[in-house]
């Protein structure tokens, strides 16, 4: 600082830098992660997977969904009616100065609005065309997303990470702008297994997270996952019976449900891309148990062909319960500590490629300062020079 005489790069210049080597600042922070593991840091092949909600360089009145335009085109006419009728009463009044002033000022709100009213067309309109029906003013690729607090949301972008169950260090990201997590599970997982160099990988992630399709691709690259399966079942919150109290037994290839009676197999068919077995029998009718189970003639039981890999989940979770306290302390200290250091706005540029450049850079900064923690600086600089 003396030899420089204070001087310093002002805010141009390191936006610039960062907007002109964002693909840079990406190499980068992977290499620092080949790093962490070539330093023995990341020897233990479990991660812990999550994902999280950032704020985007938009303001959510400029982000428009169908539900937005037709509650803004809603307020927009109570607004030009009530207009409308304070001029039919100024009509009907003894005209004065302040009249002809009051009347003025509310001729100009109704050509505002008017012009309010076609600008929300043309937004309509770009929205409609949009794929998923969305869009956004300001930063264009940005959505509008549910948070975990109840009626409220962001708009942003849906980063996700992998991180390291034994040092939290974050081993893979990505910023997407899909506002679920549910195809999120095998990417994330495949991208860890990939960076840690490993035959075999241990996953484990919440309930967001739950799908069929993405545990069979989990199972098929050789990630085992554990997660909680979310609770949808619309019998069960009405009081009667739910799949899980159906046992499967597999030699027969039927299920026994609570009465002791056999579902036996029926027949399969496809849907939404997966094969169905279907389980059922005629015994209902004259079960004393009916008014707990169903409401339709017979209990059906659906089980998809892969079921077992499901199944093998929810064992594994069963015997680990401490599995989601362990994601929970591993993978939420990262986002804290990373949405602390960028400060309520989150980021600050715009567009998804311009986004995941400065992830990366949070990425980096955090990784770094948690490899300084661990080892110190002076073995770090060693390592980075060797």
């Amino acid at each position: 600082m003396w030899l420089l005489g204070r001087l310093a790069p002002d805010h141009k210049t390191i936006a610039d830098f960062r907007k002109d080597n964002g693909l840079a600042l990406r190499k980068v922070c992977a290499r620092f992660v080949e790093l962490c593991r070539e330093m023995g840091l990341l020897a233990t092949a479990s991660v812990a997977i999550d994902g999280s909600k950032f704020k985007a360089v938009n303001n959510r009145d400029k982000n428009f969904t169908r539900a937005k335009v037709e509650r803004r085109r809603a307020q927009l006419e109570e607004s030009v009616a009530r207009y409308l009728s304070q001029l039919d009463t100024a009509d009907r009044q003894e005209p004065t100065e302040a009249l002809a002033a009051k009347v003025t000022r509310l001729t100009e709100k109704l050509t505002k609005l008017k012009e309010e009213m076609d600008k929300l067309a043309v937004y309509e309109k770009q929205m409609l065309a949009s794929p998923d029906q969305q869009i956004s003013l300001t930063d264009p690729d940005s959505r509008s997303m549910a948070t975990s607090g109840r009626g409220s949301g962001v708009v942003g972008y849906n980063v996700q990470v992998a991180v390291d169950t034994e040092h939290h260090l974050i081993v893979a990201h990505e910023v997407t702008n899909s506002g679920s997590d549910r195809a999120q599970l095998a990417n994330m997982a495949k991208q860890a297994k990939g960076v840690l160099k490993t035959e075999t990988l241990e996953a484990v992630a919440d309930r967001g997270y739950f799908s069929g399709p993405e545990i069979l691709a989990c199972h098929e690259a050789g990630i085992t996952v554990t997660l909680p399966k979310p609770q949808t079942s619309g019998a069960k919150s009405e009081g009667r019976f739910g799949k899980q109290d159906f046992a499967y037994l597999p030699g027969d290839d039927a299920y026994r449900c609570p009465a002791g009676e056999r579902l036996p197999y029926r027949y399969t068919n496809e849907e939404d891309g997966k094969m169905l077995r279907r389980y059922w029998t005629t015994a209902c009718q004259n079960c004393s148990l009916k008014s707990q189970c169903t409401t339709g003639p017979e209990r059906r039981i659906t089980r998809w062909e892969h079921e077992h890999l499901l199944e093998a989940v929810q064992q594994r979770l069963d015997a680990n319960p401490q599995a989601m306290g362990q994601r929970r302390e591993t993978v939420e200290h990262p986002f804290c500590t990373m949405k602390a250091r960028m400060g309520a706005t989150h980021f600050l540029t715009k567009t998804l490629p311009k986004v995941a450049a400065e992830m990366a850079l949070s990425v980096l900064a955090y990784n770094l300062t948690r490899v300084m923690n661990i080892v110190g600086i002076k073995p770090l600089m060693a390592a980075i020079v060797a």
